[in-house]
């Protein structure tokens, strides 16, 4: 009877170990002495070009490339300037000469303007000398054509001094609010008592006035004949220098002005002087009348 063969538990022989098996850690660092992270940094910037170079340095390269750049674009600019100059002083050159060009003819413009106005007035007082008869002075005077000098009366008035007065009195149904300046109403109130008080001729700031002559106001200031005046208002009249400085001060006018004193603060003097001078009208509108056509 045959057996079989039983299995055998017998192992072969162990394989031989390396000596070094106990230092595996030492040997992977002899292997490997860089970190796999630092290699691969330092292999990116290799393939950059910038391998070994410290940080500082890179900084100064970047700015002195900067830098280089700078003067780069100076440099053009400069060249570009250097090139427009020329042009950019002959086109100001052109426009200084516009500019002076354009102020003769307006001086020019101005003169032969002062011309015509003499020659105007001159016609328009020869026509009332001779319309006039032998009161043809008197025409002249109080129409304006012809300047006069005399006695008479010197008004100034002025704003006050803050210009923020408030208070009833005459102005107060005017619907404006008041900031103690002088208005063109109280103009026209001191100018009628002057030629009331029997002025024979009446300026304000210089402005001869006439019996078409207007004062009106633009926003603060007062115009006279269009033409704006700054205050202290130097109202002139010419006339018999005491009766024509009672009168006024007793008048309605004159009392209505010193209301304005009392309650707004607007500053006035009044003064009586022995020879006053008014020049003539700067525009006279001459008219005439004639009877209508049928008329009985």
């Amino acid at each position: 009877m045959c057996r079989m063969p039983q299995p055998s538990n017998h192992r072969g022989p162990a394989p031989p170990t390396r000596p070094d098996a106990s230092m595996s850690l030492l040997t992977q660092v002899m292997d490997h002495s860089l970190d796999e992270g630092y290699a691969e940094a330092s292999a990116r910037r290799a393939a950059e070009g910038t391998a070994g170079l410290p940080r500082t340095l890179k900084s100064k390269l970047a700015l002195a490339a900067g830098l280089v750049l700078a003067a780069m674009v100076v440099t053009l600019g400069a060249a570009e300037a250097r090139i427009s100059a020329p042009g950019l002083a002959k086109e100001r050159e052109e426009l200084i000469d516009r500019v002076e060009r354009a102020d003769a003819e307006a001086d020019g413009l101005e003169k032969q303007i002062e011309t015509l106005r003499a020659d105007v007035a001159a016609r328009q007082r020869e026509a009332l000398r001779q319309h006039g008869g032998d009161q043809g002075h008197l025409v002249a005077l109080l129409s304006g054509a012809t300047p006069v000098h005399g006695p008479g009366l010197k008004l100034v008035v002025d704003d006050a001094k803050d210009s923020a007065s408030s208070g009833g009195g005459p102005r107060e149904s005017s619907g404006f609010s008041d900031t103690g300046r002088v208005r063109d109403r109280d103009m026209q109130r001191i100018v009628n008592g002057l030629w009331q008080a029997g002025a024979e001729a009446v300026s304000v700031n210089g402005q001869r006035l006439t019996s078409l002559s207007a004062i009106r106001a633009a926003g603060d200031a007062i115009l006279v004949d269009n033409r704006p005046l700054v205050p202290p208002y130097e109202v002139l009249a010419v006339g018999e220098k005491n009766r024509l400085e009672t009168e006024f001060q007793d008048s309605t006018d004159g009392q209505y002005l010193h209301v304005l004193q009392e309650n707004y603060g607007i500053r006035y003097s009044v003064s009586s002087e022995d020879d006053v001078r008014l020049p003539a009208a700067s525009s006279l509108t001459v008219r005439t009348a004639e009877p209508k056509k049928g008329a009985s």
